[in-house]
Formats: structure tokens, C-alpha cells, sequence
């Protein structure tokens, strides 16, 4: 099988059609990491679904929170489109609880925030070290 042939469903399916249902997320402990996020953001943990801890982002994709305690966690990056309106109660809750937040995707500039594509946005990681980002405007693209 090469990439380059189309599959025999390819007309089938537009672009507009194919959404991200979920993905899992690498934690130590998945309640920590669930209700931490949960709250930073301002939502809700679901509950446990077989090893699974979500956390619903309200668009139709949940994030399953997925124990690995044996082995090191990779940090992936996560970003998140949130309102306006609620970005400044989100940097209250990362203080509240004495995270750092950065302007910048490398943490070099703690305490700040951006102001790309129009909007505002921030950077911090969560207690497995994944990169988590708030953006109240999308990303420009080409």
C-alpha cells in the first residue's frame, strides 16, 4: 500500500466531514491531571470510562486522561480556543494555584501574555509537563 493511492472511501468523505473525537492523554495520575485542567479552563471532569478519565471541551472532543506510571510521560502540546471573555478568570486560576504562565511556547517569558492574530494567549504546563496553551483567536493560516 502506498499514500499516494486514494482509498476506495476517499469520495465518500469531505474535509468538513472527518472531526477529532478524542484523543488520549498520558498522565501519572489522571484524577491530578483531569481536574487540574478542568478547573484551569473552567469545566467539568466526566466520568471514568474503562481506564479513561475525560474531560468534555464542550465541541464535541473530550480529552481521556490515560495512567501511565511505569514509564516517562512525553510532553505533547495542547492548545485551546477559549472566549475572550473568560481568558482573564483563566490566568486567575493558574495564579490561584501557583502556576506559571508564559507568553511564549519555549517559557521564556513568565508572567506575560501574547497578543498574536489579534487576541491574547498564554502558555503553561500542566503537573505532567504537557504544554498547554489558551488563545482567544486561532492561528492565522496560509
Amino acid at each position: 500500500m502506498t499514500y499516494d493511492q486514494p482509498y476506495p472511501h476517499e469520495s465518500e468523505l469531505s474535509a468538513t466531514s472527518v472531526q477529532l473525537n478524542h484523543t488520549a492523554v498520558y498522565a501519572r495520575d489522571r484524577h491530578l491531571s483531569a481536574e487540574f485542567l478542568a478547573v484551569i479552563l473552567g469545566l467539568e471532569v466526566g466520568a471514568p470510562f474503562g481506564p479513561f478519565l475525560p474531560v468534555d471541551l464542550g465541541n464535541g472532543v473530550t480529552l481521556d486522561y490515560y495512567e501511565k506510571r511505569d514509564e516517562p510521560i512525553q510532553s505533547q502540546h495542547y492548545a485551546f480556543l477559549v472566549p475572550d471573555a473568560q481568558f482573564d478568570a483563566m490566568i486567575a486560576r493558574l495564579e490561584a494555584v501557583g502556576v506559571t504562565y508564559y507568553a511564549d511556547p519555549s517559557h521564556a517569558e513568565p508572567g506575560r501574555i501574547n497578543r498574536l492574530f489579534g487576541g491574547r494567549g498564554a502558555y503553561f504546563e500542566d503537573p505532567d509537563g504537557h504544554n498547554m496553551e489558551i488563545m482567544t483567536r486561532p492561528y492565522a493560516r496560509p
